[in-house]
């Protein structure tokens, strides 16, 4: 598992270029609240927007998402504690007034940055 990536993957890094060619800028891998461990790929403090970019396997995509063969118990949990604890941190950032919008990594990248711009987009307008 350490050498899996924890940030800079490609799905990521795809996303944040189409959002910096529209002309957004934003924080990559940042920790929108103070306090909360949780850093998101992408964030948009201003506009309070946090993006997720989540791969299939570790949070249990329910297309691609499996647990492995061997040792599946340790997996099942494993993989269990990751959605539980995405469901914690959004939660968590909902009830301090943001935005979270979570992708899967198999996800068009066209339908995810046009989804991005328009939430960040109307958040501009609200605000």
């Amino acid at each position: 598992m350490q050498g899996n990536r924890g940030r800079d993957t490609g799905p990521e890094i795809v996303v944040r270029s189409a959002l910096h060619a529209m002309g957004l800028r934003f924080r990559k891998n940042a920790r929108p609240i103070k306090g909360l461990r949780c850093t998101a790929d992408v964030v948009f403090p201003r506009e309070r927007v946090a993006v997720f970019i989540d791969g299939c396997f570790w949070h249990g995509c329910p297309e691609h998402g499996r647990v492995p063969t061997k040792n599946s118990s340790y997996w099942g949990e494993k993989l269990e504690r990751n959605a539980a604890r995405d469901a914690r941190n959004t939660d968590a950032l909902e009830a301090a007034g943001w935005t979270v919008l979570r992708h899967w990594e198999h996800e068009r990248i066209e339908e995810v940055v046009t989804n991005i711009r328009t939430k960040v987009l109307k958040r501009r307008e609200a605000r």
